[in-house]
């Protein structure tokens, strides 16, 4: 399977050319609300090392691309039409955007840090970044209260005393992929008694928001900091410990997609991700020249455009996923060497590997061998990022 990063924030912030820089697509742009109206769905990338020059091969990817020892792994990338104020109530596209955005991952708010678009979409000046970054929470937090306090509601319309709460709650809760245990275990995070009908107003928000940060967590693409204006916001907003349970990547998405068509027309040579290019196509044009100049100056200074950091950032840190190759001790593969790169959740064992592999491969599990140490590692044995793992299967 390939994750997906749900593209989420009010219009007119830079969400759908972010969406080109990172896919290379061409969605509509546009400095006016819901240029995207519908969610556009595309392939994206996130890095790892690769492991293949480790074993003196060359890999041989099946899917993504290897450029100098740098593994790209595809992801989905999904640009969900813009939100505005209310959306949980079903005001502009909200109806949609929440049922979209629930089938993601990981959320990338991108937020303009410029300060240029207000709560709606509209060109303003002076906006603060952190009225974008309170909305979006707030409105899911106000949709995932709302599929709560139905589910209380049905605890309490039962009226029999052995059954489990969680259950009740992860039922109504289902479509957000928490478990009735992780329910639970969410309830006590919060010092509550797991008993729904004793809860007060401010209690059940509380768990609300709770289960929306464990379920759609999220990644903050400040975008636009090539401005002088987002940068001043940067320092403000990043300090403030209201943010403190958020990672911040600072973005330009307008310069990665600049360097990314220069690098396809021969003008440059970029990598995406790297905190370097270079210009290599003789008499430019001064003012293009002065534009590539410029984005150099921002990269320079923050190691880069922030496009794939933000992913990386998402899929990585956030959601805490890790590569893992499949591998062959004995040194012969039998469709090229280091075809496939995947990522497994932090807690993945070896079994699980083999049943992301093939269901039948993960039936006739024995065992997996570390290829990097030719050691025999168990079922239960947790991978680590970028293990390099053989399974052994009686259905293989």
């Amino acid at each position: 399977m390939s994750y997906r990063i749900g593209l989420v924030g009010k219009p007119s912030v830079g969400k759908s050319t972010l969406f080109n820089a990172a896919t290379m697509n061409d969605v509509p742009e546009g400095a006016y609300p819901f240029t995207t109206i519908d969610p556009s769905i595309g392939e994206a990338y996130v890095r790892t090392p690769c492991a293949a020059p480790e074993f003196d091969e060359t890999c041989q990817p099946s899917v993504g691309v290897c450029e100098d020892g740098t593994r790209f792994v595809p992801v989905k990338l999904v640009d969900v039409a813009g939100l505005v104020p209310g959306a949980h109530e079903g005001r502009g596209l909200g109806n949609q955007f929440l049922t979209d955005l629930n089938e993601t991952d990981v959320l990338v708010h991108v937020v303009d840090f410029s300060g240029t678009t207000d709560s709606e979409g509209e060109a303003t000046e002076g906006h603060d970044p952190r009225e974008d970054i309170d909305f979006l929470e707030d409105e899911l937090d106000a949709w995932y209260l709302a599929i709560l306090e139905k589910g209380i509601q049905r605890y309490g319309d039962r009226h029999v005393e052995d059954v489990d709460p969680e259950d009740v709650l992860g039922e109504q809760l289902s479509a957000f992929g928490i478990s009735p245990a992780e329910i639970k275990q969410t309830i006590l995070a919060v010092d509550l008694p797991v008993a729904p009908l004793k809860w007060d107003e401010a209690e059940r928000a509380a768990l609300a928001s709770e289960i929306r940060k464990r379920t759609k967590p999220m990644t903050i693409a400040a975008n636009k900091m090539d401005t002088p204006a987002a940068q001043e916001n940067w320092d403000a907003v990043t300090t403030d410990p209201a943010y403190d349970h958020l990672e911040f990547v600072p973005v330009s998405a307008h310069a990665e997609k600049a360097l990314k068509n220069a690098n396809e027309q021969g003008v440059v040579e970029y990598t995406p991700g790297e905190g370097d290019f270079s210009i290599v196509a003789d008499d430019l044009p001064a003012d293009q020249e002065a534009g590539l100049e410029r984005i150099r100056e921002f990269v320079d200074a923050f190691g880069g455009t922030g496009v794939q950091q933000a992913l990386e950032t998402a899929i990585f840190d956030v959601l805490d996923l890790k590569a893992v190759f499949p591998g062959t001790a004995s040194g012969t593969w039998t469709k090229g060497p280091f075809r496939d790169c995947f990522l497994l959740p932090e807690d993945a064992t070896a079994e699980d590997f083999a049943y992301h592999l093939h269901s039948d491969i993960g039936d006739g599990f024995l065992h997996g061998i570390d290829c990097r140490d030719d050691r025999q590692v168990g079922a239960d044995t947790v991978l680590n990022h970028r293990d390099v793992v053989e399974v052994v299967s009686t259905n293989q």
